[in-house]
C-alpha cells in the first residue's frame, strides 16, 4: 500500500468517525434517541460526571480568590477558607465531595459502556477519549490532594513519587532513568517543596483544565454525531426522543445529586470519612505518620502495591491501560453477554479493594 492510499483510507477511517459534514445540532437534538433497556439508568452517569465537573470549576474557582499555593502560606489559607470565609467550609467541602463523586460516576459510566459495547463502530474514537478523560480525573485527584498541604497529603505524594522512580529498577539499560527523570521534573527539587507544589498547582488549575475541556469537546461532539449505543440488549425494548423527554430526566438527576451533594457538604466534612484531620500542618522535621494512604480512587491499585511485588503491579498497570485503549480493537467481535460478564468482575474488584481493602491487606499480612 503506498502513501497516497494509506492517506486516503486514513480520511475515510476519520470522516466515518467524524461526519462533521451532517454536523447539524437543531436536527441531531431533534432526532437523537435514547434506547430504553434494563441498563438505560448508566446513560445517566455520562451526565453527572459532566455536572460534578462543571461544580468542581464553580467551587474551584471560589476557592482560588483565597488559596495561597505556596508551603508557607497554602495549609493556613485552606485553615481561613474553611474556618473564616463566610460558606467557605461548605464551598470546600463540595468541592472534595463533587471529586469523589465525578471519580467515581467516571468509572460507573466506564463499565456500563463497556458491558453495552458502547465501543463499536463507529464510535471507537468515542471510547478512547472516554479514557483519556479518566485518566485526566484520576490526574486532578493526584494533583489536588497535596494542595492543602497538610502531613498526610505531603508524605502520601512523597511515597507515590518514590514508586514512580522504583520502576527504573525493571527497564532495560538507559531506560532505566527515565522513571527517575520523569520524578525530578514532577517534584523539581530534590525532595517535596515549593517547587512540587507549583507544579501541581499549575497542573491542577491550568493544564490539566485545558486538556479536558479539549478532550471532552471532541468526546461530547462525538457522542452527539453517533447518538447513543443501542444498549445492553441487542435490541431496545423501546426508543425515547432525546429532548425533550431524556433532557428533563437528566435535569431531575442533576437536581437530585445537587441536593445530595449540599448536604454531604453541610453535614459531613470530607477529611472525616477517612479519618484524616486537616489542621495538621506539614513538618518537614516531624515524623511520618502512621496509616498513610491515598485517596479511595487509588485503593484498587494501593493495596495490591503493598502485597505484590511493584514489577507485577507495573506489568498489570501497562496492560491494563493497553486494553483499555485498544479495546475497541480487542473486543471487536466479543458478545456482550461476555462483556458484561468481565464489566460485573471489575465492578466488584473496584468495590472489594476500595470497601475492604485494609481488610485484606492485614489479612495477608497476619
Amino acid at each position: 500500500m503506498n502513501v497516497k492510499e494509506t492517506l486516503k483510507k486514513t480520511e475515510e477511517y476519520i470522516a466515518e468517525r467524524l461526519p462533521v459534514d451532517k454536523m447539524n445540532y437543531a436536527s441531531m437534538v431533534q432526532k437523537k434517541e435514547v434506547p430504553v433497556h434494563r441498563l438505560s439508568w448508566s446513560y445517566y452517569m455520562g451526565g453527572l460526571a459532566l455536572f460534578f465537573f462543571m461544580v468542581q470549576i464553580v467551587t474551584g474557582l471560589m476557592l482560588l480568590f483565597y488559596y495561597q499555593p505556596t508551603v508557607s502560606d497554602a495549609h493556613a489559607s485552606v485553615e481561613y477558607i474553611t474556618d473564616h470565609i463566610p460558606a467557605g467550609g461548605l464551598v470546600r467541602n463540595i468541592h472534595a465531595w463533587a471529586s469523589s463523586l465525578m471519580i467515581g460516576s467516571v468509572l460507573v459510566h466506564l463499565l456500563t459502556a463497556f458491558a453495552m459495547k458502547a465501543f463499536e463502530k463507529p464510535r471507537e474514537l468515542t471510547w478512547v477519549t472516554g479514557i483519556l478523560l479518566l485518566g485526566i480525573t484520576f490526574a486532578f485527584g493526584f494533583t489536588g490532594y497535596l494542595l492543602p498541604w497538610h502531613q498526610i497529603a505531603v508524605n502520601a505524594t512523597k511515597i507515590g513519587l518514590q514508586t514512580i522512580e522504583q520502576i527504573g529498577a525493571y527497564l532495560p539499560g538507559a531506560m532505566s532513568d527515565w522513571p527517575r527523570q520523569a520524578k525530578e521534573i514532577i517534584q523539581g527539587e530534590a525532595s517535596v517543596g515549593q517547587a512540587t507544589l507549583s507544579r501541581f498547582f499549575a497542573l491542577h488549575v491550568i493544564v490539566l483544565p485545558l486538556a479536558i475541556f479539549a478532550v471532552l469537546g471532541f468526546h461530547l461532539v462525538s457522542v452527539q454525531l453517533h447518538g447513543m449505543s443501542k444498549g445492553i440488549d441487542e435490541k431496545p425494548r423501546s426508543m425515547e426522543k432525546f429532548f425533550p423527554t431524556f433532557f428533563l430526566k437528566d435535569l431531575r438527576v442533576w437536581g437530585f445529586a445537587f441536593m445530595v451533594l449540599y448536604i454531604l457538604g453541610v453535614c459531613l466534612p470530607f477529611e472525616s470519612l477517612f479519618s484524616y484531620p486537616l489542621f495538621e500542618p506539614f513538618d518537614p522535621k516531624g515524623s511520618t505518620p502512621d496509616g498513610i494512604k491515598p485517596e479511595w480512587y487509588f485503593f484498587w491499585v494501593y493495596y495490591p502495591l503493598e502485597l505484590l511485588p511493584l514489577w507485577v503491579i507495573l506489568v498489570g498497570s501497562t496492560l491494563l491501560g493497553f486494553v483499555l485503549m485498544a479495546t475497541p480493537w480487542i473486543f471487536k467481535n466479543t458478545n456482550r453477554k461476555t462483556l458484561q460478564l468481565i464489566a460485573i468482575v471489575a465492578g466488584i474488584y473496584l468495590i472489594i479493594m476500595t470497601v475492604w481493602g485494609e481488610n485484606i491487606y492485614h489479612l495477608f499480612k497476619g
